[in-house]
């Protein structure tokens, strides 16, 4: 049994704001064949642009307001909100509220660091 408590987990800050704590995944243990990740942006902070080659990946929302953009595409995400992302299709999200944005992400296969395509 492979049991993980995300206040255990010490997550790792990206340059643009994001905190990311892989629970479960390839680095993290408890399986190879997908990731699940809790992140969390602060206010006003977005994601990369980015897309992956091969993963699918997708969110869903805790708390806080975002806006994602797949493929030119926005749309405003609130809690209890999910979105699937297909392998290559550029997105990015954005947190546009005033709390921070806690979500879930959840990629097949797992999320490994060579299968993000950053643009920009």
């Amino acid at each position: 049994m492979f049991i993980r408590n995300a206040a255990e987990i010490k997550g790792f800050a990206s340059e643009h704001g994001e905190v990311v704590r892989e629970m479960i995944g390839a680095a993290a243990g408890g399986t190879t064949a997908y990731s699940l990740a809790e992140i969390t942006l602060p206010p006003g902070k977005r994601s990369r642009k980015h897309y992956h080659p091969v993963a699918e990946e997708s969110f869903y929302i805790l708390s806080g307001a975002a806006q994602i953009e797949v493929d030119g595409q926005t749309a405003a995400l609130a809690p209890g909100d999910s979105i699937a992302v297909l392998p290559n299709q550029v997105h990015q999200i954005a947190n546009t509220g005033p709390d921070d944005l806690v979500f879930l992400a959840v990629c097949v296969p797992a999320w490994t660091p060579d299968n993000s395509v950053y643009l920009g």
